[in-house]
């Protein structure tokens, strides 16, 4: 089975196709620093039989934070844990990945501490108004998402990934619906990509030219005035002459000020072919771009992920909410077990951990019906 086939991203080799694609976990210390539990999340994920797991939006700056719990990168003091967590996923049999953030307009102040900042001030879904950035900031976030690579490296993960989707701050940069600048910053594509390609290029000169760089970007905004499919092949075939190393495509933005343009992704699929929420514009990449392609969303049979990687349409499947409910569902399949993710898509892993009524990502479904097994 090819979703079993070792795969390469850079000069890394993975054991097999299956990543934990990025998943706000809320288990740091309010520091942003690891916690035990935090790090026992991550190895119930490597140990669950993905080829990366990648732990989920670790914030560059303080300015950055979104919500709470969130795990960061913006400080050395942070190494030792990341250190363990790194550890611990290689510990498993996974190879290790960071991905590092910085929220931009959709910054928290209650837990940044300062006002959002954006290409263009705007207000945000939460209602707060995010100021313009000068270029002395532009300079600062570039910088600090070098620093943050750079510990990456130091604690022992395998590679790092670059938010570039969901609206947050690189996004927001290289959507024409965020950005609205005159600079070289914004009006023209090429100057709306000018703050990735200065992040990348920054990055690799700070970790090497071996050392996996891969990003999260937007298959579209969803927005009216967003990013289309036709944009983000663009974008990606200059990601790629510059050299990212893979790409992962997601869709959609936090905010409520748009209209979206194609209904949202929360559907239960019930058969492989109706999988892979983003099939469409996976097809338009991989007619034009030959970076290898991580597809996440709406993938819950092996026979779906099977499908999509035979038929070329993506290199890497990326779970996120049946991993959620299944740590182990990729050993599980590995080792015969074919039936479906038991995920039934409903999202309330998700709302639960984003209105603050759990302290960790939680599966609720699967909780309920322990709860109701206590009870018997």
């Amino acid at each position: 089975m090819k979703a079993f086939e070792e795969g390469t991203i850079g000069r890394l080799t993975l054991k097999n196709r299956f990543v934990h694609s990025p998943t706000y976990e809320g288990l740091a210390a309010p520091d942003g620093s690891c916690t035990p539990e935090l790090i026992d999340f991550n190895r119930e994920i490597a140990k669950g039989g993905v080829g990366i797991n990648t732990v989920s939006f670790a914030f560059i700056h303080d300015s950055g934070r979104h919500l709470p719990g969130q795990i960061g990168i913006h400080s050395d003091d942070m190494i030792p844990g990341l250190t363990k967590m790194a550890e611990a996923i290689h510990e498993e049999g996974a190879k290790a990945f960071i991905q590092i953030a910085h929220a931009g307009p959709h910054a928290n102040m209650k837990y940044s501490g300062v006002q959002a900042m954006a290409p263009t001030g705007m207000e945000n879904k939460k209602g707060g108004l995010s100021r313009t950035m000068t270029k002395e900031d532009i300079k600062n976030a570039v910088n600090w998402f070098k620093s943050a690579a750079r510990r990456a490296k130091e604690a022992g993960f395998d590679g790092v990934q670059i938010h570039a989707a969901h609206g947050y701050l690189v996004s927001a940069f290289i959507s024409p619906y965020y950005n609205k600048r005159e600079d070289e910053y914004g009006g023209s594509f090429e100057n709306r990509l000018r703050l990735f390609l200065d992040i990348l290029r920054a990055v690799r000169a700070e970790v090497g030219p071996d050392y996996p760089i891969t990003t999260k970007m937007n298959s579209e905004d969803q927005v009216e005035g967003g990013l289309t499919r036709e944009m983000m092949v663009d974008a990606a075939l200059v990601f790629e002459e510059n050299g990212i190393d893979a790409i992962e495509l997601s869709v959609g933005t936090n905010t409520d000020k748009a209209v979206p343009t194609v209904s949202s992704p929360n559907i239960d699929p019930k058969t492989p072919e109706e999988e892979g929420y983003f099939v469409q514009a996976a097809k338009l990449y991989k007619e034009r771009v030959k970076t290898p392609l991580i597809l996440v969303g709406g993938f819950r049979s092996l026979e779906g992920c099977e499908r999509a990687l035979n038929e070329n349409i993506a290199d890497f499947i990326s779970l996120s909410r049946p991993l959620v409910r299944e740590p182990g569902l990729v050993r599980r399949w590995q080792n015969g077990d074919t039936a479906r993710s038991k995920c039934i898509s409903c999202n309330l892993c998700r709302e639960y951990i984003f209105t603050g009524r759990s302290n960790g990502l939680i599966c609720v479904p699967e909780m309920k019906l322990a709860e109701k097994g206590k009870n018997k």
